[in-house]
């Protein structure tokens, strides 16, 4: 057989550094982005932090003034950047929020209302529920997710998943791998690995650069010397790739990108307090949503540092301010990317959810990662992260935005219900229960379905447990 050059066209998954960057600050909490914000600017003297702002509510979509500066006529045009945002508040949303905000806990109802505790299996179930998998496939992803353990390593074999697996006939080994595959690009990216060379691989594969060389010799070092790589021996690194030092260390640079254990990336304490992140009023019938500007710390380029730079000079300490220029120019880009995506994201769950925030919890559509994905033109990754420890202040409590995903169910006249409206159903009918009678979990069902929805005893049960209902024995005891 000769061989012959063929022309493959593929799509795949990258990140730039930018890029990397801009999602390390969407996965933050508001508290974790001021410590960001704080070392960004102590460690990059061209980066100031804005001292003089009044604006308490922020409004990406409707007030917004921006002011372009160059900083010295030595600079190209593409030195320009926009330095300053000066961000005007809507002053009769902000006096009807300030009287609100005022009023009794009974009419405007400030405590927090959704669960933020988490497992690392919790987040990767939400993620798998609100994913496009078959029903095998789901069944198939849930058998791997519930055996990785707390690090993010599989340390089952798929043979061994498929042995066990209940379903008949047994799916192809195949159909394991392809999966498996699938839950590498959940978050954090490289969970489901199982082993360390497998897991860096995952993660650098998903690392886009111009230096495609360097990146080639990192591949290869985590492919076939991690042994030496982790004696830091990179004489013999070079010695063996046939490279100079120098590539091993910039090699290095990517692999020191990776996380060892992605499973440990997640931060699963309960916050201490939490913070909003944006505010939802209702406004001449209309609810708007509004970023929390007491809280975002605006930054912007040191102009005095910036006029230093000089176009031709190429002196050591002029190279170290362009590349520090550089990097606070994509820092600044990264936070507007954050400030602009969070709010997209949480306007287009009020609307979605607005009946939720006009009749409550029983009102709650079933709405999965995909509804705002599609709706505001980003990826089901990028929600998952942005609505991760991301709270929002409304008129019915403090919700974390991941609480208003819920899957759906059927009811008998061919639509669907939420998970979340069935919660609210089933707690309702607990609270007026006869205390001397308790509803059993089949008596639950029972009633469920004679108003319309298709719920099975033991979802009843999962349900209650999770509102830390006690059974229907306990509860006896009780009244």
């Amino acid at each position: 057989m000769k061989p012959s050059l063929q022309l493959k066209f593929s799509q795949q998954l990258t990140m730039t550094p930018q890029l990397q960057q801009a999602i390390a600050l969407l996965q933050l909490s508001l508290v974790d982005l001021q410590q960001e914000i704080q070392d960004a600017v102590e460690n990059n003297p061209l980066l100031e932090v804005v001292e003089d702002t009044d604006a308490k509510i922020i409004n990406f979509n409707d007030h917004e003034e921006e002011t372009l500066s160059a900083h010295d006529s030595d600079l190209d045009k593409d030195d320009a950047f926009n330095a300053e945002e000066t961000f005007k508040e809507p002053s009769e949303f902000v006096d009807d929020y300030k009287e609100n905000s005022h009023k009794s806990s009974g009419e405007l109802d400030t405590v927090y209302q959704g669960e933020t505790q988490e497992s690392l299996h919790d987040y990767l179930h939400w993620q798998l529920n609100l994913g496009n998998f078959s029903p095998l496939d789901h069944e198939i992803a849930l058998s791997i997710i519930d055996s990785v353990d707390d690090e993010g390593y599989l340390r089952v074999s798929l043979s061994e998943l498929r042995d066990s697996f209940a379903t008949q006939p047994k799916p192809e080994l195949a159909a394991f791998e392809n999966v498996l595959q699938r839950i590498w690009l959940f978050d954090p990216v490289g969970v489901g690995a199982r082993d360390l060379r497998e897991c860096l691989k995952i993660q650098l594969s998903q690392i886009q650069t111009e230096q495609s060389e360097t990146m080639l010799l990192a591949q290869q070092i985590v492919d076939r010397y991690l042994e030496q790589l982790a004696k830091h021996d990179l004489v013999f690194l070079a010695g063996r790739l046939r490279v100079t030092k120098e590539d091993i260390e910039a090699a290095l640079s990517f692999i020191l990108l990776c996380h060892p254990k992605p499973g440990l990336q997640l931060d699963i304490k309960a916050p201490d307090y939490v913070i909003p992140d944006v505010y939802m009023q209702k406004y001449n019938e209309k609810f708007r949503v509004f970023l929390n500007g007491e809280m975002n710390t605006r930054v912007q380029i040191n102009r005095a540092y910036a006029a230093l730079i000089k176009r031709r000079d190429t002196s050591e300490d002029n190279q170290y301010l362009k590349k520090e220029l550089q990097e606070a120019r994509w820092f600044i880009k990264s936070l507007e990317n954050r400030n602009s995506t969070l709010l997209k994201v949480a306007t287009a769950i009020v609307d979605f959810q607005e009946d939720f925030f006009n009749h409550g919890e029983e009102a709650m559509k079933p709405m999965v990662l995909s509804d705002i994905a599609t709706k505001v033109g980003l990826h089901e990754s990028t929600i998952s992260r942005i609505t991760t420890r991301k709270y929002m202040h409304t008129p019915r409590g403090l919700f974390e935005l991941k609480y208003f995903f819920s899957s759906q169910l059927s009811t008998e006249r061919g639509g669907a219900c939420s998970s979340t409206a069935i919660r609210a159903v089933i707690k309702k009918m607990v609270q007026a229960e006869n205390r001397l009678k308790p509803l059993s979990d089949e008596a639950i069902a029972k009633l469920l379905q004679e108003q319309g929805f298709h719920v099975a005893r033991r979802t009843v049960a999962k349900y209650r447990e999770a509102m830390g209902i006690v059974p229907s024995h306990e509860r006896k005891r009780m009244a």
